[in-house]
């Protein structure tokens, strides 16, 4: 049947989309990560990791034949056409899949997580996006503390995304994280009933 209303999360790096997501999950509301379905699509077997090492050749390969995300990571933000020929093999694939999970989600309402909503350019047939938003300045820090990544990599990230004025333009629904963990879990909930309500109005029970 497939939840009655898709939530497309989205937020730039450091914004605090996991924590976000969290807390959705926490309320009982089914969570579909596009981060780990791209994990998955990248594991040793799978046909998106062969063409992956195709592309981009063995040297993107731990000692064990997995992917070396961090490695393919520097390979790919240092030049935007190597990013884009990766977006190509993966995004189409990671639609895909997170639509069926969607689709096997018989819930009021589901929460998709897609840090690369914008910049992916697919369809993936949301009733609505909510940007969780930061300042800009206060991403850096997160980043740095999160993933150990130096200014220049950030930099990096920062500039292959949409901008802060593009998410917010195509935004529903907008939590600013600029405080405590508490304080964003409060918005969650906030719009969690106004999401069930939304989704009564689509399917009433």
């Amino acid at each position: 049947m497939g939840c009655r209303l898709r939530i497309g999360l989205t937020g730039g790096i450091g914004s605090g989309k996991s924590e976000a997501a969290r807390c959705f999950s926490r309320l009982g509301v089914p969570v579909i990560d596009t981060d780990l379905v791209a994990r998955e699509l990248v594991q040793p077997g799978e046909p998106a990791l062969a063409e992956i090492v195709a592309a981009f050749g063995p040297g993107i390969l731990d000692h064990s034949g997995a992917l070396d995300r961090g490695r393919l990571r520097k390979q790919v933000f240092a030049d935007s056409r190597q990013r884009q020929k990766l977006e190509q093999i993966l995004h189409p694939r990671i639609r895909e899949r997170a639509l069926q999970q969607a689709q096997r989600t018989d819930a009021p309402y589901c929460v998709l997580v897609i840090p690369l909503l914008l910049e992916s350019g697919g369809d993936y047939r949301l009733d609505r996006i909510l940007l969780i938003d930061a300042p800009t300045e206060l991403q850096r820090r997160r980043a740095a503390r999160r993933d150990g990544l130096s200014p220049r990599e950030i930099d990096a990230v920062i500039t292959a995304q949409a901008s802060r004025a593009q998410r917010l333009a195509a935004a529903d629904d907008v939590i600013v994280n600029d405080g405590r963990l508490e304080d964003l879990c409060h918005e969650v909930e906030r719009l969690h009933h106004r999401y069930l309500e939304l989704a009564r109005a689509l399917r009433p029970e």
